[in-house]
């Protein structure tokens, strides 16, 4: 599957952050050849330190997702869904 790497890198970062990993859920959705976009959920007093002060927090899992990717030879895009 496309973007598995990716799904358990992210998963396991924002398992991390939050207060309730219980309710983080990353989906992967693939947008193309050589693209995956992965859908993050966390519960709703959690998505503030998902995101983060001016969006840094946010800003750092997509670049380790983007590394992750890199290991498959995908483009990786996340999204924070609440």
């Amino acid at each position: 599957m496309k973007g598995e790497i990716v799904e358990k890198v992210v998963a396991y970062v924002t398992k991390e952050i939050v207060e309730d990993g219980d309710a983080v859920s990353v989906t992967i959705v693939e947008d193309g050849p050589d693209e995956v976009t992965a859908e993050v959920r966390a519960a709703k007093p959690d998505m503030g330190r998902v995101i983060g002060r001016r969006g840094r927090v946010a800003k750092a899992i997509r670049t380790i997702a983007q590394a992750a990717a890199d290991e498959e030879g995908l483009q990786a895009r996340v999204e924070f869904i609440d």
